[in-house]
């Protein structure tokens, strides 16, 4: 089941109208049409939050192991974080298809890949030149 399938058959569960959700998310009827298309995604933790909260169920079951690995990426580095968190994903996926490995080896290496991005980008974050620095840092 999609992330827009669960969105929308939890709506509809409730009885809400996709304008009587927006209003209770506080956004507007357009993001949840994306949502329910599968066109866009909450952003970061806090908007995955929000939405679980408005269709009273865990944040779990909104999110897969992969949308949170984006989220994350995108709540710590930002925009550029995050498609670089979705290309790995992607692209990690796709090699993956067709293959005979176990399901828990392919969970085990995809985490693995996924800890690494994250240790790749915190290391990174030290090397970047005194000038692009914030003031508190230098």
């Amino acid at each position: 089941m999609t992330f827009g399938d669960k969105v929308r058959d939890k709506r509809h569960e409730m009885g809400l109208k996709q304008e009587e959700l927006a209003k209770k998310m506080g956004v507007n009827t357009r993001m949840i049409s994306t949502y329910e298309t599968n066109k866009s995604r909450p952003r970061g933790l806090a908007g995955y939050q929000r939405l679980a909260d408005a269709l009273e169920v865990n944040v779990n079951y909104l999110l897969t192991e992969h949308d949170l690995f984006v989220a994350k990426a995108e709540e710590d580095y930002g925009y550029r974080g995050k498609k670089g968190a979705e290309k790995l994903v992607n692209e990690l996926t796709g090699l993956f298809a067709g293959g005979e490995m176990e399901e828990e080896d392919m969970d085990a290496l995809m985490f693995a890949i996924q800890e690494a991005y994250v240790i790749a980008k915190q290391n990174n974050k030290k090397y970047t030149p005194k000038k692009y620095l914030p003031r508190s840092e230098m």
